[in-house]
C-alpha cells in the first residue's frame, strides 16, 4: 500500500508555466482521476512525480522520492509514452530486458504478457503494433514488478471496446486490493465510471480534487423538471424555499438548488398539484466543461 503525496510541483518553460504550485494526495484503495484541458500540464505533474522533469516542489511515495526507493519498479509502475520500446525486439524480450534489470523471473514476463491479452504476439516486433496494442504493452512494463502504485498517461488511447472494458476492470480490482491508482484521460465516460476521486487542473493549477459525485454537484448542474397547473405559485413556493427556477414554459418549471421530495414537500404544503416530477442527471462532461471555461477565465483576469 502507498500513500502518495504531491507537494507543491512547479514546472516552466521560459517565462511560461505549465505547473504552478501543484498539490494533491493520492490514498491506497483507490483509482484517482487526473482531467485536464489539452495543454493544462497532466504529463508534465506526472513526469515531475517520477523526477523525469527538473522543477520545484517534490513527490512522496510513502515518505520517500522515487529516486529513494530502493527497489522502484515493485513500487511504482508508470505508463508515460506508450512507443517506449526498442521497435525491433519483440515484445517479449523488451519485456525481459526490464525484468533482468530488476531482478524479476523471467517467468513474470508470461504472466504479463497473458495479463494484457498479448500472449499471441509475444514473439512479434512491436513497430507492427497497432496503438492498442503498443498500449498493452506499456501497461505490461509498468505491471511487470507488481507495484502497488500506478501512475497512467492516457492508458486507453487507441482500445477497442472490449480493451477499454478489461481496462475498467483492471483498474478498478487493482485498487480494490489496496493499491494506488492515478489516470490520466480525455474519455469522461470512462473516467466518470472508474474513478473515486478526481484531480482536476486548469493552466497548470489546482482546479478541484474532490469525489465526482462532488464535482458534478459543485457547478449545481444537477436540475428537477416540474409540471403543474400552477406554475406561477409553484414558483413562488420554489423561491421561498431556497430554490431557482432556471426557466419556466407554460406548465414546466425547471429547479434548480431543491431535489425531487423537497419540492414535492412544499408544493403539498401549499395545496399545489404537481403531475409530473424528474431529475435531470448532470455528466462529470458536463461539469468538466464548466470547470474549463471558469479556469480559463480566472487565467485571463488573475
Amino acid at each position: 500500500m502507498a500513500v502518495v503525496d504531491v507537494r507543491g510541483l512547479s514546472k516552466w518553460f521560459g517565462a511560461k508555466p505549465a505547473v504552478q504550485d501543484l498539490s494533491f494526495r493520492l490514498e491506497p484503495g483507490q483509482v484517482t482521476g487526473f482531467l485536464g484541458p489539452n495543454g493544462a500540464g497532466k504529463s508534465t505533474t506526472m513526469r515531475l512525480m517520477l523526477g523525469l522533469d527538473s522543477g520545484s516542489g517534490t513527490t512522496l511515495f510513502d515518505g520517500m522520492t522515487y529516486r529513494q526507493l530502493p527497489d522502484p519498479i515493485r513500487r511504482v509502475g508508470a505508463l508515460l509514452d506508450v512507443k517506449a520500446f526498442h521497435p525491433r525486439r519483440s515484445a517479449r524480450d523488451h519485456l525481459a530486458m526490464l525484468a533482468r534489470g530488476a531482478r524479476l523471473s523471467r517467468s513474470r514476463v508470461s504472466e504479463v504478457l497473458e495479463l494484457v491479452g498479448l500472449a499471441k504476439a509475444a514473439d512479434q516486433q512491436p513497430k507492427g503494433f497497432s496503438l492498442g496494442m503498443s498500449q498493452r504493452l506499456g501497461l505490461a512494463a509498468a505491471l511487470l514488478g507488481e507495484p502497488d502504485t500506478l501512475i497512467l498517461d492516457e492508458p486507453a488511447n487507441g482500445m477497442d471496446p472490449h480493451g477499454m472494458r478489461w481496462l475498467r476492470e483492471y483498474l478498478a480490482c487493482y485498487a480494490r486490493e489496496g493499491n494506488t491508482v492515478l489516470i490520466s484521460s480525455h474519455l469522461l465516460s470512462e473516467i466518470e465510471t472508474l474513478a473515486d476521486r478526481l484531480i482536476v487542473i486548469g493552466q497548470g493549477r489546482l482546479v478541484a480534487d474532490s469525489t465526482v459525485r462532488d464535482f458534478i454537484r459543485g457547478y449545481n448542474l444537477e436540475a428537477v423538471l416540474v409540471r403543474s397547473d400552477q406554475p406561477e405559485e409553484l414558483a413562488a413556493v420554489v423561491d421561498s424555499a431556497g430554490g431557482s427556477v432556471q426557466s419556466r414554459a407554460e406548465d414546466m418549471l425547471i429547479v434548480h438548488g431543491m431535489d425531487k421530495r423537497q419540492i414535492a414537500e412544499a408544493a403539498v404544503a401549499r395545496n399545489i398539484l404537481i403531475f409530473e416530477l424528474s431529475s435531470t442527471t448532470a455528466t462529470l462532461e458536463d461539469a468538466f466543461l464548466r470547470a474549463s471555461v471558469q479556469s480559463d477565465f480566472a487565467a485571463q483576469v488573475g
